[in-house]
C-alpha cells in the first residue's frame, strides 16, 4: 500500500494500519520507514476484537485483517488472512473503492 498510496489518496480513501505494537514502537517505526499512511497501536487488542480479527498467539501475533471501510463506517469488504503472504492486491482494494464511488455516484 506504500508504494502505491498515491493510488488511494487520488480516490480520497484513507488507510489506517493497526497493530498490536505500543505507541512508541508504531512512532519508532513509521519514522523509519517513511509510511505516510496512519498508524494506530492497538496493543491491548481492542480493534482487532472489535473486528474479529484472530490473535494467533503460536504465530507470534494477528492473523492480517484488510478491511475497506465506507464513508458511513460500514465494512464494505474484508479479507482475513491466513498469513502475511496472504494479503489481497492493491488492485482489489481500488477495485472496491471504485465500485463503492460507482454505486453513491
Amino acid at each position: 500500500m506504500r508504494d502505491e498510496y498515491e493510488k488511494f489518496t487520488q480516490r480520497d480513501a484513507q488507510i489506517v494500519a493497526i497493530g498490536l505494537n505500543t505507541e512508541a514502537a508504531f512512532q519508532q517505526y513509521w519514522s523509519k520507514e517513511n509510511i505516510p499512511f496512519i498508524g494506530l497501536p492497538d496493543p491491548d487488542h481492542r480493534v482487532a476484537v472489535t473486528y474479529r480479527q484472530e490473535v494467533n498467539l503460536f504465530k507470534l501475533g494477528r492473523m492480517p485483517l484488510v478491511c475497506v471501510i465506507d464513508k458511513d463506517g460500514r465494512i464494505r469488504y474484508a479479507h482475513y488472512g491466513a498469513s502475511m503472504a496472504d494479503i489481497p492486491e492493491n488492485k482489489a482494494l481500488l477495485n472496491v473503492i471504485d465500485q463503492l464511488t460507482a454505486s453513491s455516484n
